[in-house]
């Protein structure tokens, strides 16, 4: 999944000819809220706790919740994610597409380039290599929509469905509620940086401060989700690698020392703050990204990759709906709650992470070119990833190169991703970028998120500050704790079971994000359209 890297350079909001009154005043520094923190701390222990000292109860009590919420509302989370992307096409082709994000004669805070590399690096995570060669071979084991297995068809679907779960729905769930919240930003002239706020619009005023307090305790406890699952993911994936590379028996001790190892690189850069560097590791990503891409395609088997990939493009595109909206009623077999309900659950409990990192790169420019830019470049880096990297996968299992089928039974999903690397034509050398890529992707991750919960769990907070030192390393802390949880228990399932769980709350907030957004344009904007941009600037002038 995605880890952004929450690191715009701090930028002053512009004087407005009319600001809200609460929004004028002057805050005194930023200190932690602790009505948020608390039972945000509170929850994420009681959580990570009984993992550690009771893996295998707690393993078998998340997956019964997990499967109950999915086999009861399955049929919601397609509707959310559908409904997301419904919505962010209006946005972007409706009367409201060309409102300016900033004012009237504001520029693009960032150029296109830097603005676009910053996306890219947000969509190419760490998570996209766990899963870009194992995720097909799962489909080959139980390919979908009733399809025999081992068949020709099997092949073809195992490689177009990941296309699916990391395209144009899941980035439209990235791009819905960052129009909010760069409207709340540089329209509406807030001065903080919180999803809550961007729920003003639709919220009472009656008990709002209350409800907005939940909504934040629910957008940290998502993002925590969230980022459990990817390190949950990314600290076996890692250790997987570094045994195969050095030739060492995989174990428990590797793996809880590559954790620690991370804690500590990740809360001292946490603790000396985001503009210290991982700014560098962002640039690092992309140059590693497009390497690892180049080599699998070149080294690999081109024809068949390049083949593949477009016939996967047009599966996807001439059974979206179907595919998008398969819920299985009469089978009932287990795929869309396995696969499409995790997925659409995983993007959803990162938009609070996601969202204010978008909303906040996005000032100066219109709707339309926010929603289509996420929703584009977003495709554009996983697309692209998934397609190599699977396509050669598929390719090793389909020629009988290597047994991909049997390695992923007997030994995981994090050595499948090591002996196919390792397949490659100097395979030491390709293990070893990819190990590195791997440990870079990751320390965006735990970085990027520690400084946004604590920005979360922080008041008086303008938006061009950073929050506490202590509470960043203590939620860098606080992560490594869960994940260290979900170690213990050993399951994948455990894994995709937390991101269910914390993607609940997200779906309201989703819903209210939209409402608010409605209420504000309506407000704002009235009836108007026309071809071109669009802002208070305009109207406060007429």
């Amino acid at each position: 999944m995605t880890e952004p890297t929450f690191n715009p350079e701090p930028t002053s909001i512009p004087e407005a000819t009319s600001i809200p009154e609460h929004t004028r005043s002057n805050p005194p520094g930023p200190d932690v809220d602790w009505a948020i923190f608390i039972p945000a701390v509170i929850i994420v222990l009681v959580g990570a706790i009984p993992l550690m000292i009771f893996p295998d109860s707690a393993a078998q009590l998340l997956g019964e919740a997990r499967k109950a919420i999915m086999d009861n509302f399955l049929w919601l989370y397609l509707v959310i994610a559908l409904g997301a992307f419904v919505f962010c096409m209006w946005l972007a082709f409706g009367r409201y597409g060309h409102v300016k994000l900033g004012a009237a004669d504001e520029p693009p805070e960032y150029s296109d380039a830097h603005w676009v590399a910053m996306m890219f690096t947000t969509a190419i995570g760490a998570s996209v290599i766990a899963w870009g060669f194992a995720e097909p071979i799962y489909y080959l084991q139980s390919p979908p929509l009733g399809i025999a297995v081992g068949s020709s068809q099997s092949f073809e679907w195992a490689h177009m469905y990941p296309l699916l779960h990391w395209g144009i729905i899941p980035w439209s769930i990235y791009a819905m509620p960052a129009v909010p919240i760069a409207y709340m930003l540089y329209v509406k002239r807030y001065p903080t940086l919180r999803i809550s706020s961007a729920c003003d619009g639709a919220l009472p005023k009656t008990g709002r401060a209350q409800i907005k307090t939940l909504i934040d305790i629910f957008i940290v406890l998502g993002i925590v989700g969230a980022v459990a699952t990817s390190l949950g993911l990314g600290v076996p994936l890692l250790s997987a690698m570094l045994s195969t590379l050095l030739g060492v028996a995989d174990s428990m001790a590797i793996k809880m020392g590559v954790l620690a190892l991370w804690t500590l690189l990740f809360g001292a850069s946490v603790y000396r703050g985001l503009k210290s560097g991982i700014k560098i590791l962002a640039d690092i990503n992309i140059v590693l990204a497009f390497i690892t891409i180049a080599i699998v395609l070149i080294a690999g088997p081109t024809v068949f990759i390049l083949d593949l990939s477009v016939n996967s493009l047009g599966l996807m595109f001439n059974n979206f709906m179907q595919t998008s909206t398969w819920t299985d009623p009469i089978d009932n077999s287990s795929f869309p709650q396995d696969w499409t309900g995790f997925y659409w659950a995983w993007w959803l409990a990162y938009i609070g992470m996601v969202g204010l990192f978008y909303g906040r790169i996005s000032r100066g420019r219109t709707i339309r070119q926010l929603v289509l830019g996420v929703i584009g470049w977003g495709c554009l880096g996983t697309w692209l990833f998934l397609a190599v990297m699977g396509g050669y996968s598929l390719y090793l299992e389909h020629t009988g190169t290597l047994e991909v089928q049997e390695i992923l039974a007997t030994q995981g999903m994090s050595f499948v991703n090591a002996l196919v690397i390792q397949s490659l034509p100097m395979g030491q050398l390709t293990l070893a970028i990819f190990t590195l890529l791997s440990i870079i992707f990751y320390a965006t991750t735990i970085d990027s998120s520690a400084y946004v919960i604590a920005s979360i769990c922080a008041k008086n907070l303008a938006n061009d500050a950073e929050p506490r030192r202590w509470s960043r390393v203590a939620w860098a802390v606080l992560l490594a704790l869960i994940t260290a949880g979900i170690l213990q228990s050993g399951a994948l399932d455990t894994v995709l079971s937390i991101t269910v769980l914390s993607s609940v709350p997200m779906i309201p907030i989703m819903v209210l994000l939209g409402f608010s957004l409605l209420r504000w344009l309506k407000q704002d904007f009235g009836e108007q359209t026309r071809p071109r941009e669009l802002s208070l600037d305009d109207r406060e002038a007429k």
